[in-house]
Order: structure tokens, then sequence, then C-alpha cells
């Protein structure tokens, strides 16, 4: 997916790359990709090879938590050397948002470097899943590679962070945006995200949404909403579209503030 402004002055444009969640897809953030466009980012989006919508031959495993800051990499090179328009994108000026695994993958990319190991208390015996499996057979990824073109990240939710031990949080050094929700779901624990957050180098606030994991997902369709119930339920009284009017507006702000320029088009 790849959104971006109508029409420019010529100015240089900030970029700003999206990671989706565990079995999720590039356009699971829509409205914000929109909305970040409509205020002068190019946005960009893929889904991650084996962990989307449509191909889950690869979900559950731990090398595919690995793999995602890979994927990434390879689309911003994507984007700034071989993408037609590429002459627009300001390289020095690039932000990321990700929401769930993929807030996981945007914190490696900010220089986290995740302890697989300690996914141990969350694999007994009875847990035959792949990661499991994976860990109990040895077979642990070495640590992800990190992103130093990202200069600043909105973090949703972010799953998996129990990996994340305060000596792995040290080289993170870019500023960041946390949301998370409070009722969790989705297999993210909120006390987990205050916890990582407050074992980061710099201290980064963080916005709680009186929801459960998915409310950080687009605002459903009625097709979504008949067809993929889980993702849509919000508790009562919740509007998710005013929500992300909110959500949207932040994340904005952030990067306007972050990235420099007026992120604007003209």
């Amino acid at each position: 997916m790849l959104r971006q402004p109508v029409e420019t002055t010529g100015t240089k444009l900030p970029l700003v790359v999206l990671s989706h969640g565990r079995g999720g897809w590039f356009g699971g953030h829509s409205d914000t990709a929109e909305a970040l466009a409509d205020a002068g980012f190019v946005v960009a989006a893929i889904n991650h090879p084996g962990e989307n919508g449509g191909d889950s031959s690869q979900r559950d495993r731990l090398s595919v938590l690995a793999s995602r800051p890979v994927d990434i990499i390879r689309l911003l090179d994507f984007m700034l050397k071989d993408w037609r328009d590429r002459t627009v994108i300001d390289p020095t000026k690039i932000g990321f948002f990700g929401f769930s695994a993929g807030a996981f993958t945007g914190l490696v990319l900010a220089g986290a470097d995740p302890d697989f190991r300690k996914i141990a208390p969350y694999c007994p015996e009875s847990n035959k899943s792949l990661g499991c499996e994976q860990f109990r057979s040895g077979d642990i990824p070495s640590s992800p590679p990190h992103e130093p073109r990202i200069r600043a990240a909105v973090l949703a939710d972010t799953a998996v962070n129990f990996a994340f031990t305060k000596e792995g949080l040290a080289g993170v050094r870019i500023p960041l945006l946390i949301w998370r929700s409070e009722l969790g779901g989705g297999g993210v624990d909120p006390k987990n995200t205050a916890i990582t957050a407050d074992s980061l180098p710099g201290k980064s606030g963080i916005h709680t949404v009186p929801a459960g994991h998915f409310a950080f997902l687009a605002p459903c369709t009625p097709e979504f909403v008949a067809n993929l119930p889980r993702f849509c339920t919000d508790p009562p009284g919740f509007d998710r579209t005013a929500f992300h009017r909110e959500l949207d507006a932040s994340v904005i702000a952030f990067f306007r503030e972050q990235l420099g320029g007026d992120g604007k088009t003209r």
C-alpha cells in the first residue's frame, strides 16, 4: 500500500512506513495512512510474508519475529532507491508506525535487542505452538537488525514485549509515541506496555484507550463487522471512529514535531 500527497511544492517529504500485527494486512490502518498522506507524508506499508491474513505459513514461529524488521528494511530500501517517485522523499525524515507485532518490529528497528529466551514461561510442554517447539529444540533466532534511518516511531499495543529487558532496550534512542489498550487481548497484556515504557532510556509517555487491543485497527466496514466480528467488537459506549480521529491527530502531530518541517501539502 502506498499513499502520497496529491500535490506538493517540490519540497522533500517525510516518509512513514507501517507494520501490521500478527495475521493482519497492509490495509489494517488505512485511516491512519490516509490521514498522514492528507497531512503531507508519503506512507508505505506491506504484508509481512508468511504472517498476514492471506498467508499464515510462518505465523507463530519465533523466526518471523526476527524477519519482520528485515521486511521493513527492504521496504525502506525500495522506497529510497527503486520507487519511481523516490526523489520526493527526504531520506533524513523517516518515521515508523506499528501495531501489536508491528510495534514489536518498530522497537527492534529503533535499537532494541529482544531476548527470545524470555518466552520460556509461556512454553510449558502442553503448548505445542510452532514458536514453543522452536524454543524447545534450541532453534532461537539471533538478534534482528536495527534501522538507523528511522528517526521516530509510534508504537500501538506492543506484542511480545516480555522479550525486552532494560538492557535490551538501552539502544533505543529515538523519540517514541506509545499507545496501549486498557483491556488488552489478542495476546497483549497492557501491564507489559507500562513496564517496557519504564525501562526505556528516555521517558516516553503512554496514551491509553479505554478499549481492547483491536480498537487500533481501522473502523470496520459493514462487511468486516459481519465476517470478522472479533476485530470489530468494542466495549459498550466506545466510539472507534471518534477514537481514530484522536489517534490519527496525535500521530500526525508527533511526526510533524519529530521529523521537522510542517508536513503539509500546498
